[in-house]
């Protein structure tokens, strides 16, 4: 094996060398969730800023040569072997993308120009909590369901949006009249929808006619049932694709001692 390949199944985590990598990357990503919010505790933050930016340089150099470590060896993967255009294909990947956005701090100009600008790099650090996906099976096939059901699930989507935009905009016509500085236009009417819609309820729009209440209450019935459609899509294709994943994962192992088979 060349070095790039030995690299490559170190680092992978569904090649057990690769577990050790996978629960260092894990601690730092979860470490810096933690470190996040701590920062917004203006008293812990301002007694330890330095320790804080210290830890931020640290996590940001080890998540770059990760993602430049995985850039370099992923030509040692058939999917991309192509030198130039393999990797092109890789760096637009979800997973990639991820990463990429994980590290962009890196190469965004220093912080203090702004502090609103200072909050969007803060936010951006959000997102590694998104590269978890990479190291859990579960989250990964979860990812895998939602593509496979990607066309449901935007059926779905597109139908809501019409009940969205249909209820706003009959409820904006029926109460607007009564109502003036609460339902003053249909996107403002949409807050109550989207509220309605979910069955949230905060209570702080709500039609006073008795149409606009009978609409209420017709949406709020719509509302229970198209959400349920995507949760129990998603469960019913999470199951299926988990029971053909554990079938895949027996017929790879012994049956007399349980460890997987050489491929």
């Amino acid at each position: 094996m060349s070095l790039k390949e030995r690299v490559y199944h170190f680092i992978e985590p569904d090649v057990e060398p690769g577990r050790f990598v996978d629960v260092a990357i894990i601690v730092l990503i979860l470490l810096n969730i933690v470190a996040l919010i701590l920062e917004t505790v203006e008293p812990i933050y301002n007694l330890n800023r330095a320790a804080f930016e210290l830890f931020e340089d640290f996590s940001l150099t080890v998540f770059a040569v990760e993602y430049l470590v995985r850039l370099w060896v992923i030509t040692a993967n058939p999917r991309f072997s192509q030198p130039i255009t393999g990797r092109i294909r890789f760096v637009l990947t979800p997973m990639a993308i991820i990463d990429l956005i994980a590290i962009l701090p890196l190469f965004l100009p220093p912080m203090s120009v702004d502090a609103r600008f200072v909050r969007v790099i803060r936010v951006l650090r959000i997102f590694r909590v998104l590269k978890l996906v990479r190291y859990f099976r579960a989250l990964r096939l979860l990812g895998h369901v939602i593509a496979d059901r990607k066309e449901e699930l935007v059926s779905i989507f597109l139908v809501l949006l019409i009940l969205l935009a249909l209820s706003s905009s009959l409820m904006y016509f029926v109460e607007h009249e009564d109502q003036p500085e609460v339902f003053t236009s249909i996107p403002a009417t949409m807050w109550w929808s989207i509220v309605t819609l979910t069955t949230v309820g905060y209570g702080d729009t709500y039609p006073i006619t008795a149409l606009g209440q009978t609409i209420a209450a017709v949406i709020a019935i719509l509302g229970i049932g198209m959400f349920a459609l995507p949760a129990g899509l998603l469960g019913a294709g999470f199951v299926d694709a988990l029971a053909a994943h554990r079938s895949e994962d027996s017929e790879r192992r012994c049956p007399h001692c349980g460890e997987l088979l050489d491929q």
